[in-house]
């Protein structure tokens, strides 16, 4: 099915003045669909956005599943309008939306990844920390960083030298037992994976500091559509090795968890590309 055209004074084209989510899909049933619809409703406030109504949401995934697993994308603009960045008079959002078949890695699952140190850092701007607008070209600038495929993720510290978040997944360590995440509240996406671990009280939030991230009794990123990735390998942005963490044959505290949440088995040879 073709994209829908948009036009040339969407405002989230020409200023990224919109937000979107990447939803798991199950059996044509999207999964963390409340925290999805929590952080939508968050953002579409923080915008001043008017937020689609429950059935225009519904819509987007109303067609017959074309496999067991998809990814729905959902794009929400202000629309169009409005003189330079002042907002037109009478808003009319724009929700558009896709569906592709999806197949989990189970292989990074299973046998970890290889993440590299970004030299970017974020910014911090609170009014937009958390929520998933549409400009990401911090993300986009952080992943043109590398091109080796050897390399799953890239993480993100901010300004301070504080952790944040991968390029496109959350991060979370273990230390003296407990599973934490970085606050998102100066920059960062809380993603829904993450915000249903936390409300289940798997893990909690704190404070990691480059320095320290090599010292981490185990690291993973994570987000809804790809479940949980345990880091076997650091490198810094040099691509020098920084830390190696052994694979673990035993059952991994943090995957189980939240692949319970997603509905993915441990390693299912039916889901892996």
């Amino acid at each position: 099915m073709p994209m829908p055209q948009v036009p040339f004074d969407d405002r989230g084209l020409a200023y990224g003045d919109g937000i979107f989510e990447t939803v798991l899909l199950r059996d044509g049933q999207p999964v963390l669909w409340d925290y999805h619809r929590a952080r939508l409703e968050q953002g579409c406030q923080r915008l001043n956005i008017p937020l689609p109504s429950a059935q225009q949401l519904v819509q987007t995934w109303q067609s017959p599943p074309t496999s067991a697993l998809e990814v729905l994308k959902l794009i929400l603009t202000r629309g169009s309008g409005g003189r330079g960045y002042a907002l037109p008079e009478h808003v009319e959002p724009r929700l558009i939306s896709r569906r592709m078949p999806f197949a989990a890695n189970a292989e990074r699952w299973q046998g970890g990844v290889c993440v590299r140190l970004c030299h970017l850092r974020l910014g911090h701007q609170p009014l937009l920390a958390g929520i998933k607008h549409l400009n990401r070209l911090e993300n986009v600038l952080a992943r043109q960083e590398w091109q080796d495929s050897r390399i799953a993720e890239g993480l993100l510290a901010d300004s301070s030298g504080k952790m944040v978040e991968a390029t496109s997944m959350n991060l979370f360590w273990s230390s003296n037992g407990v599973l934490w995440t970085p606050s998102v509240d100066h920059c960062g996406v809380a993603g829904t994976l993450r915000a249903a671990l936390l409300a289940q009280g798997v893990i909690r939030e704190g404070t990691l500091s480059i320095d320290d991230l090599p010292h981490s009794e185990r690291l993973w990123v994570g987000n809804s559509v790809q479940g949980v990735w345990p880091v076997s390998e650091l490198l810094d942005a040099h691509d020098n090795v920084l830390a190696t963490w052994p694979m673990h044959n035993a059952p991994d505290p943090l995957q189980g968890e939240a692949h319970r949440l997603l509905g993915y088995r441990e390693f299912p040879a039916s889901e892996s590309k």
